[in-house]
């Protein structure tokens, strides 16, 4: 497949142009990781929010299904589990808990602590979008070779610890 220029080549060229003593290089990764990104998040969202949950919901449903059965975890395992800020935990927790998909439960041995836990109907979604969802980034990577997978997979940790390095976290 040959490659063609595209939005970021066009605005480095006009960088170029204008600045031709920047180092326009960042712009060619960065650039294509955010468009890349906002493409992405669209796409995975679609299928989310056609069964009426936000991508924070989902989320909150894959973490918990991550966890294992009983398929439960505390607001604050939630919010450590890695994709989930702890701002608006709750909140999220609640509207699932109307939803029908989640359950609070107080700890037995503990009863200040309390757990979210999938209902079957939970459980019975998260499995079936979880798999959708991987369908879905199957598709979008269809154009990549599983070794070019497996070194993108690389290359995107290595610049998500320099990135956590520039900015003084690791």
């Amino acid at each position: 497949m040959a490659e063609q220029a595209d939005a970021v080549a066009s605005i480095v060229a006009d960088w170029r142009r204008e600045r031709p003593e920047l180092d326009t290089a960042p712009l060619e990764v960065f650039g294509r990781l955010h468009r890349a990104f906002l493409r992405y998040s669209t796409a995975i969202s679609r299928p989310v929010e056609r069964k009426g949950l936000s991508m924070a919901g989902f989320d909150v449903l894959t973490a918990l299904r991550r966890a294992g059965a009983p398929f439960r975890r505390t607001a604050g395992e939630l919010a450590d589990s890695g994709l989930i800020s702890s701002a608006g935990v709750t909140l999220r927790i609640d509207r699932l808990e109307k939803d029908g998909l989640i359950r609070r439960e107080r700890d037995p041995q503990d009863r200040r602590v309390v757990h979210s836990r999938l209902t079957d109907e939970g459980l019975s979604l998260i499995d079936a979008l979880f798999s959708e969802h991987l369908e879905n980034e199957r598709r979008m990577l269809a154009g990549l070779s599983e070794a070019e997978c497996v070194e993108l997979a690389r290359l995107l940790g290595k610049l998500e610890r320099s990135v956590l390095s520039a900015e003084g976290g690791e």
